[in-house]
């Protein structure tokens, strides 16, 4: 089901919208965006776009807060993506954002459901708009979206080679991404202490934690792992006064929409709920609540039944298990094994994937051209810095914390162009 939008002359773009059935009783939002070039913009690449959470809506968050051409408020965003690209905007997991499942046993668990569910979203978006399966395609993703994106790719490239989907795919950007989370973890007691926020004790302290996490994962016990982070996270804010780990330049705030915590609530049987509200609350505000729920859920045909949230509880409860798992060799995969650009970009301010933790596990790659990417020259750029070899690429943003383009939003617009037009 999809619904075409006129085109909109102020705004300077032109939208598609509606709902894939991924499984049965499992259905996915989507929201396209493409740029009023006339009847050619699909010759400007298509750009993906995925939420972390898991459980966030991209068509709320990234769309709205992020790089879509509206801002909340519904006024111009002058760093909007679409000013280089079309935007694709999917609620994933099912249950996220507009999508949602028939019952509760539909919600997905594990990364490789996701990704499966992704795939043949994309088999059916290329039988509505075959216009497209000639355009460059790439897949941005931050956060959680980050380690759902590698192992998306790597069955969207499968998928491209046994010719069950025509597509031009070109490549990946990791933003902030979740993709080894022991590591962002691990390095999280250090970059607090390297800020001031904590002293020696309380980092010691962090650290001893972190060790108990790590033996939890070397056992597969991943269960217990997410219970333990869910545990650490309420400790480290009692000791570092609550900043915001999203920009740890500003301090917290915790106000979430009124329908998220409600939800919450209600959801007696979610292990460690609470952790879950304030791990997430950067994602709520009631003025996006509102807008989702209000205007546009009319206008985008959303069934009555379906309310919006800007995160799914159920979503991040039913990956519980998958959480503290790493997928670092799907990224070696994507780098060894196919000719997609692999792009990480990270926020200089982030603590949630900080960029320590971050270079721990590119450093830890398998892929054969490490050492030369190592060595290879850094280059500044205009709030930033890049490195580049072969099909792998980093960029350093400067004054930007767990969401780049909201940020630092020039230098996220930047940064897609070198991606797409390089």
């Amino acid at each position: 089901m999809v619904h075409e939008s006129k085109r909109n002359k102020v705004e300077a773009y032109k939208e598609s919208y509606g709902y894939t059935t991924v499984r049965p009783g499992a259905h996915m939002f989507s929201w396209l965006f493409s740029p009023n070039t006339g009847n050619n913009s699909n010759a400007l690449p298509l750009v993906i776009w995925l939420q972390g959470g898991p459980g966030a809506s991209s068509a709320g968050y990234g769309n709205f807060n992020e790089i879509g051409p509206l801002d909340a408020d519904l006024k111009v965003r002058n760093t909007s993506w679409i000013k280089y690209a079309n935007l694709l905007f999917i609620d994933n997991p099912v249950g996220s954002g507009y999508s949602y499942v028939d019952n509760a046993s539909l919600y997905t668990k594990t990364n490789d459901e996701i990704a499966k569910d992704l795939v043949t979203f994309m088999k059916e978006f290329y039988k509505k708009s075959p216009e497209f399966e000639s355009t460059p395609l790439y897949i941005f993703c931050e956060s959680y979206g980050g380690k759902m994106t590698p192992t998306f790719a790597k069955e969207l490239h499968r998928a491209i080679q046994n010719k069950e989907i025509k597509a031009n795919f070109k490549g990946i950007a990791l933003g902030d991404g979740w993709v080894s989370p022991i590591d962002s973890v691990g390095t999280w007691a250090q970059y607090l202490y390297t800020l001031s926020y904590i002293d020696r004790n309380q980092r010691n302290q962090i650290e001893a934690k972190v060790e108990e996490i790590r033996t939890s994962l070397k056992n597969a016990k991943y269960i217990e792992a997410t219970t333990q982070w869910s545990q650490l996270t309420p400790f480290i804010r009692s000791l570092d006064g609550d900043i915001d780990w999203y920009n740890v330049i500003f301090g917290s705030n915790f106000q979430s929409s009124s329908r998220y915590l409600n939800q919450i609530n209600s959801l007696n049987n979610i292990p460690h709920k609470n952790s879950i509200v304030r791990h997430l609350a950067k994602y709520h505000n009631n003025n996006l609540d509102a807008l989702m729920n209000g205007p546009l859920k009319t206008k985008l045909k959303i069934p009555e039944s379906v309310k919006w949230s800007q995160l799914s509880a159920n979503v991040f409860a039913n990956l519980w298990g998958e959480f503290m798992r790493d997928i670092v060799s799907d990224v070696d995969y994507l780098l060894a094994n196919t000719d997609l650009k692999v792009v990480v970009y990270t926020g200089q301010l982030d603590l949630v994937v900080d960029t320590l933790g971050t270079l721990n596990w590119v450093h830890s790659l398998k892929w054969p051209e490490l050492k030369n990417w190592e060595t290879a020259k850094r280059e500044q750029m205009s709030g930033g810095y890049v490195k580049t070899y072969k099909n792998f690429t980093l960029y350093w943003i400067l004054k930007a914390g767990h969401m780049v383009p909201a940020d630092a939003g020039d230098t996220g617009l930047e940064m897609l162009r070198k991606i797409i037009q390089s």
